[in-house]
């Protein structure tokens, strides 16, 4: 399988996911993928089944057609550049949430939520999602060594974190994690994929009717009185509740381990996230984090609904467009030496949680779980050091979302 486009019209061949990285260097994206940059900001691509999308690698194309109205989110669309199968064709009642949606509908649900992640309503969480990683630390320091970080920290907090705002049980964090996996997993097949949905949907569809009759101070439970005054409807509460589950845990999991991991192979930028005492030096680190590790590997996918001149070339109206972020975050037009891991350089320009109008609504959150995670467990665990090679470290290659499947460390 090849990534090279060729000559004309005809477009190159492109895994649907990520494919086997460097054992060299895990954290890099794909030779493959990096490969399509040397054709320019924008190339056509074959998809996996036989469509050709147009993939965009440059960071100045990508924040200008993310911002741009003529490109729609819609999953309907024919030209739609789905990563996946979809068992029968059509959207799922799981798949009607705002993320695959265009405004004005867009701009109506997502409203309904915002207000739980605005930057002071996350700030004012700090000190709880603090004591929340103190505790687990204590636990996992007070088990036996080696332990792993996937089951010890990083999957536990942000499903905590999560299920506190949106009036989950947490006792029910097996439930969801197993369906998770299979939703952000690149081998599951289109009826297990479906199945999941199902489930977390049909699991959400209950809590929000358990929130109807008995409300709280949740944010499920605000879905629900927007239900009683007729603003939303059942189906739509549910299906929210379903993306951010999903949302609030898996891609901030997989920063904490990945982030985590990536800072003991430098350990002189691990000593400056340990002994810094400016939350602006640790703000930093944590953008340099996300840019440098993109860990969300699906793209951001989009139909032209016209003709769009960009960088050269035009893209139709109804043709796919795929853009990568972690392609874009390795930009050496934006950041300087892209490879080079520097916690000290601004990296705020990164696209680790898109732009425009479908921006990533948690990244408060995720941002602010981050801050927190990483000095704390530098300072509390100073000798943390891996307990295992890191060829021998488990990566999720088969995952849309990139991480490692489990991190065994000691101290």
């Amino acid at each position: 399988m090849t990534t090279s486009p060729v000559t004309g019209d005809a477009p190159a061949e492109i895994p649907a996911f990520p494919q086997p990285r460097a054992a060299a260097c895990p954290f890099d994206p794909s030779p493959e993928l990096r490969g399509l940059a040397q054709w320019g900001p924008l190339t056509r691509v074959r998809s996996w089944n036989d469509s050709t999308p147009w993939v965009v690698t440059g960071h100045a194309e990508q924040k200008t057609l993310l911002s741009d109205p003529r490109l729609s989110a819609d999953f309907s669309h024919p030209g739609f550049p789905s990563p996946v199968p979809h068992t029968g064709g059509k959207r799922e009642a799981t798949d009607l949430s705002f993320v695959g949606m265009d405004d004005p509908e867009h701009a109506r649900l997502r409203r309904m939520v915002s207000g739980a992640f605005t930057i002071k309503r996350v700030e004012a969480m700090r000190p709880v999602v603090q004591e929340m990683v103190d505790d687990f630390i204590t636990r996992m320091l007070a088990g036996p060594k080696p332990a792993d970080l996937v089951q010890a920290l990083a999957l536990p907090l942000p499903s905590l974190v999560i299920s506190e705002m949106l009036g989950v049980p947490y006792e029910d964090h097996a439930f969801f994690q197993t369906n998770s996996k299979v939703l952000v997993s690149a081998v599951a097949t289109p009826e297990e994929r479906s199945a999941a949905h199902t489930n977390l949907y049909e699991y959400l569809d209950q809590l929000v009717a358990e929130k109807l009759a008995e409300p709280g101070d949740d944010l499920l439970s605000g879905l629900g009185r927007q239900i009683a005054a007729g603003e939303l409807t059942r189906r739509e509460a549910a299906a929210m509740g379903v993306l951010l589950l999903l949302g609030g845990h898996e891609t901030t999991a997989n920063m904490i381990t990945m982030g985590t991991l990536l800072l003991l192979q430098h350990p002189e930028q691990l000593a400056r996230v340990r002994e810094a005492d400016d939350p602006k030096v640790i703000a930093s680190a944590v953008e340099e984090l996300l840019r440098y590790l993109s860990v969300v590997h699906l793209g951001r996918r989009r139909t032209a609904l016209e003709d769009i001149e960009i960088a050269d070339r035009t893209i139709r109206a109804g043709e796919g467009v795929i853009l990568l972020g972690e392609l874009a975050n390795r930009d050496a037009a934006v950041f300087p030496e892209p490879d080079r891991l520097d916690i000290g350089r601004d990296a705020r320009h990164h696209q680790a949680f898109g732009l425009g109008t479908h921006h990533c609504l948690g990244q408060p959150l995720a941002r602010m779980e981050l801050q927190v995670v990483y000095p704390t467990l530098l300072r509390r665990v100073p000798t943390l050091r891996m307990a295992t090679d890191l060829a021998d470290i488990p990566f999720k290659y088969d995952a849309v979302i990139y991480g490692v499947y489990e991190l065994p460390v000691t101290w």
